[in-house]
């Protein structure tokens, strides 16, 4: 994706966001981090210029909510996330095996309970291990394992390695 058709695609993602959420006062932004902070923050830019309304963005650290990886560290953010009774939109760059979207979903649990956990993500690139799906989706883009998609917002770009 180049950078008009990633722009585009964001502003349609956001403008799907909008029409199922007719509330929008009820809707957070949450983005794991790293690269789904980034993403959000796009999204609540555009559904500022789209409705003139500031959407509250968090950033959510799942290092120790992941269930694959052996090395535990510290939690890099201990920052007060609203979430509770809200609807939630998890932001990420890249869909893979749905093992990101289940660990953050686990972490939100510990700052309350949302109404409802909506996952949005800029490419979804198959190979689920758990059945997780985006409730929007930037691009579907089949890969291999052995292939990597990169989300590169500084560049406005996305491509496979």
């Amino acid at each position: 994706m180049n950078s008009e058709q990633l722009s585009r695609t964001l502003k349609r993602m956001t403008h799907e966001i909008i029409e199922k959420n007719i509330d929008l006062a009820n809707i957070v932004l949450v983005g794991i981090l790293n690269k789904g902070l980034p993403v959000a923050k796009k999204i609540a830019e555009n559904i500022k210029a789209f409705e003139n309304m500031d959407i509250p963005v968090y950033g959510l650290d799942i290092t120790d909510y992941r269930d694959d990886h052996q090395n535990k560290t510290e939690s890099k953010t201990k920052q007060e996330l609203i979430v509770h009774e809200k609807t939630v939109v998890l932001v990420d760059d890249v869909l893979y095996t749905g093992r990101s979207a289940r660990a953050a979903m686990d972490a939100l649990n510990d700052y309350g309970r949302p109404n409802k956990i909506e996952l949005a993500i800029i490419v979804d690139r198959g190979h689920r291990e758990l059945p997780i799906r985006a409730d929007y989706v930037g691009k579907n883009i089949p890969t291999n394992r052995k292939e990597k998609v990169i989300v590169d917002l500084e560049k406005k770009i996305v491509f496979l390695t």
